[in-house]
């Protein structure tokens, strides 16, 4: 209480100026990112008036809160992150959604979208894959720099009804400018350079992590999301044999490691290939029920 009420005192008389420069500081501190006035809004308290100097207070506090931040900056350009739907003081409510747990047979509670499993199941698990490639295509083109998932497990995604993923807790996603800060540190092996789901490499000649990752948010969730569901979810009958092997076996280009390069980034033709097959298998599914 007393800190907001400090960065309330320090707001009076200061040019707004001033203070954007500060917020600005506080998010390169935080997301690694040099953004413009113009971007800030989210963050901004508002106009001078009444009850100025105790928005500022409330500001200043979210500010220290990392996953605000990013989600707040977010707001409204993307689907697959949480929506920030109001604050008062230093809490901030999002939307509710149940997050996944590998104690369910789908990984995500699917509810009355595949009540009995099945063929139901089979086709909400398709939908739900194709989300998250639509999601890691648009974290790594769609921001002024590439957002990487460095702790990609069930428990922090959810799924709408639509079958849209969520990332609802992104206390570990960092753009493109931290991610390569947080890479590269001092190291005497490549074990030294891995944070979490992201891997960089030892340089041994200088002792030092490469600021670039080797490894990617497709190979990561391919590894820790869909080699779960497949082939495990093409038992149904209405799958063919082809299709089913076709698909195990671009889940598995996906997640092993290039061994000739020591590269985990897997090439653009495997997320295509993914789309293509997982488009294939929901179009099978869909002609069975007819």
């Amino acid at each position: 209480m007393l800190q907001e009420e400090e960065a309330g005192q320090r707001g009076q008389g200061v040019p707004e100026a001033e203070l954007l420069l500060v917020l600005a500081g506080e998010v390169k501190n935080a997301l690694g990112l040099e953004l413009p006035n113009s971007s800030m809004g989210p963050l901004w308290p508002g106009r001078w008036g009444p009850g100025w100097r105790r928005q500022l207070a409330s500001a200043w506090s979210l500010l220290q809160q990392e996953e605000y931040v990013h989600l707040s900056l977010l707001q409204g350009l993307s689907r697959h992150v949480l929506p920030v739907l109001g604050s008062c003081g230093h809490f901030y409510a999002v939307e509710y959604l149940a997050a996944g747990s590998p104690q369910h047979s789908a990984l995500f509670p699917l509810g009355q979208a595949a009540p009995r499993g099945g063929q139901a199941q089979a086709q909400a698990i398709s939908h739900i894959a194709l989300s998250f490639l639509d999601m890691v295509s648009h974290f790594d083109h769609d921001f002024s720099h590439r957002l990487h998932l460095c702790d990609v497990k069930p428990e922090n995604f959810a799924i709408r009804s639509d079958f849209t993923v969520v990332a609802i807790d992104v206390d570990m996603a960092f753009f493109e400018p931290k991610m390569r800060e947080i890479l590269e540190q001092n190291c005497t092996g490549d074990e030294d350079c891995n944070f979490f789901d992201c891997f960089s490499k030892c340089d041994l000649h200088v002792n030092k992590c490469g600021a670039q990752r080797v490894n990617s948010n497709l190979q990561v969730i391919c590894d820790k999301i869909f080699r779960h569901w497949f082939p495990s979810t093409l038992k149904s009958s209405a799958v063919s044999f082809r299709l089913r092997w076709q698909l195990q076996q671009a889940v598995q280009e996906c997640t092993d490691l290039e061994v000739s390069t020591g590269n985990w980034r897997a090439a653009p033709s495997v997320f295509w290939k993914l789309r293509r097959l997982l488009q294939a298998l929901l179009k099978e599914l869909q002609e069975a029920e007819k």
